[in-house]
């Protein structure tokens, strides 16, 4: 290999595995009294990446955009602006028809496996014609691959002849994660994976997805509604609120030390197992707390789409929508007039 190849694979080694680029999808419902179309813009203007064998996630409470950004990256939302690049491939170039190849390599995991797989089916027939779409194999190979992924996931031979309504929650959601792993993919889009489960059945099913992790070296796009999980889980975190990032960065920066006044009340509704620090958290949301309701993505309000429901909210933060501006200290990224330690951009 020349120098010059050697550089060009060096380059594409390092580069990202997704880049979401300024990505806006935007909803047609209806039209309104002039005949114009009524547009939601679910989300507005977000970009990110995730390296591979990587861990973004994004939280935010519902109607934040967090599933539309996972929707638009399988294809199955509108790209209205923006780029969704996988591997070095726009997915808004495919056309029509996905290719294959991306739909081996992009999987998803959905928060209720109960209705994402067929109940007229049983778990080998499920995960059998996912191995079959994308591989050629014979039926004793097939049959050992349906073992060994039910092996994988923590689950015996024998519920590959049971049907997903013999089976638990947790237990679904392990077939849900085989079937994904089947056609041994690159990207997994996991929407809300654990929300519809118990406490104990999350903190499981969370380490089942770091173990996978660690012995694929998949990457994961984290979708939650609670920080304290996407924290466990991620090495990126994106806060998101009506469409667009409020904070991002290090899993650790954003958790521990959140700059942006809504991750602050995201992370003051989080319940701790310790009873000293719940209470100091739950004064912390008191604090934080505001009656105002979370304003409609039909209609944003001006300036910074928090101002409304923020404490430290003022006429600049209610006329001037603010950047996302690295922060001096931390590495992370904070969109907020206020945010404490002061931008680098501002202190420059």
């Amino acid at each position: 290999m020349n120098d010059k190849a050697r550089a060009a694979a060096d380059s594409t080694a390092d580069a990202p595995l997704l880049t979401v680029e300024n990505l806006t999808v935007r909803y047609q419902l209806g039209r309104g009294m002039t005949g114009k179309p009524k547009l939601l813009s679910a989300v507005r203007d977000v970009s990110f990446t995730i390296g591979a064998g990587k861990t973004l996630g994004l939280v935010g409470e519902s109607g934040s955009g967090k599933s539309s950004i996972g929707r638009a990256i399988l294809r199955l939302a509108p790209i209205s602006e923006g780029r969704v690049v996988f591997d070095g491939q726009d997915v808004a170039a495919f056309g029509r028809r996905t290719p294959p190849s991306f739909n081996r390599d992009v999987q998803v995991v959905f928060q209720d496996p109960l209705s994402s797989l067929n109940p007229r089916q049983t778990i080998a027939t499920t995960l059998g014609q996912a191995l079959t779409r994308h591989r050629e194999l014979g039926t004793a190979e097939r049959n050992r691959e349906i073992t060994d992924s039910l092996d994988r996931v923590g689950l015996s031979g024998y519920h590959a002849q049971r049907y997903p309504h013999e089976l638990s929650g947790g237990q679904r959601q392990r077939v849900a994660i085989a079937r994904a792993l089947a056609t041994r993919p690159r990207l997994i889009v996991c929407d809300e994976p654990v929300s519809a489960l118990d406490v104990s059945t999350q903190s499981q099913v969370i380490n089942l997805l770091k173990e996978l992790q660690r012995d694929l070296g998949v990457s994961y796009l984290f979708i939650a509604h609670d920080l304290e999980v996407v924290r466990h889980m991620s090495d990126e975190i994106g806060v998101l609120y009506l469409g667009q990032l409020a904070e991002s960065g290090p899993a650790d920066q954003v958790y521990r030390h959140p700059a942006h006044p809504y991750t602050q009340t995201l992370l003051a509704s989080t319940l701790l197992a310790d009873p000293a620090r719940q209470a100091a958290r739950s004064a912390r949301r008191r604090a934080l707390a505001s009656d105002t309701e979370l304003p409609s993505p039909l209609a944003p309000p001006p300036g910074c789409a928090f101002n409304p429901r923020c404490p430290r909210a003022d006429d600049l933060c209610r006329t001037e929508q603010p950047a996302l501006l690295p922060l001096a200290s931390t590495g992370a990224l904070a969109a907020c007039h206020h945010t404490e330690p002061t931008p680098v951009a501002a202190a420059s």
